[in-house]
């Protein structure tokens, strides 16, 4: 029960973090411009926006934007009164399906770091408790401890990777 929880408040956390990142940005050109919807060139200065705020935002890789061909595909697809223009509604609906692809890319690193780690950290641990010298280290760190410096380990390595 408490997965099932879990993941619902995951999927919540998302829906609210993408509809705070449309919500500025929409707001944004709605302000500049005086408009109520937001134009071809508006939504692609728009889709720049929001991805911008995601690399920002989000541990793991950078995400490039699509591009503009692939924008105004999807402008047809999500202009429900077909007037070439969009609305927030239309907006965030567009944003959401644009942007799936990424969080599953950020969910499938966190799980590997979050998963894989602590498990490698075990092996390793008992793979270096016959090492002299380091053995007798390793065998005094409890496995909590141990386990959570390897992890940290792996995400500042995650990190500094992605810096270069």
């Amino acid at each position: 029960m408490g997965q099932v929880l879990d993941r619902l408040q995951g999927k919540q956390w998302r829906r609210k973090q993408i509809q705070k990142i449309t919500d500025k940005v929409f707001d944004h050109f709605k302000n500049e411009s005086g408009r109520a919807n937001l134009t071809f060139e508006d939504l692609y200065i728009g889709v720049l926006l929001v991805y911008n705020d995601i690399n920002k935002r989000l541990p793991g890789p950078h995400f490039d934007p699509p591009s503009k061909d692939h924008v105004k595909a999807l402008l047809q697809e999500n202009d429900i009164n077909l007037d070439g223009e969009i609305d927030r509604q239309e907006f965030t609906k567009f944003i959401k399906q644009l942007t799936a692809d990424t969080f599953i890319v950020v969910s499938q690193g966190l799980i590997l770091t979050l998963v894989a780690a602590p498990t490698i950290a075990m092996a390793t641990k008992r793979a270096t408790e016959g090492v002299p010298g380091i053995g007798k280290v390793v065998q005094r760190l409890p496995n909590s401890v141990y386990a959570s410096l390897l992890t940290l380990a792996v995400v500042l390595f995650q990190q500094a990777s992605q810096e270069f």
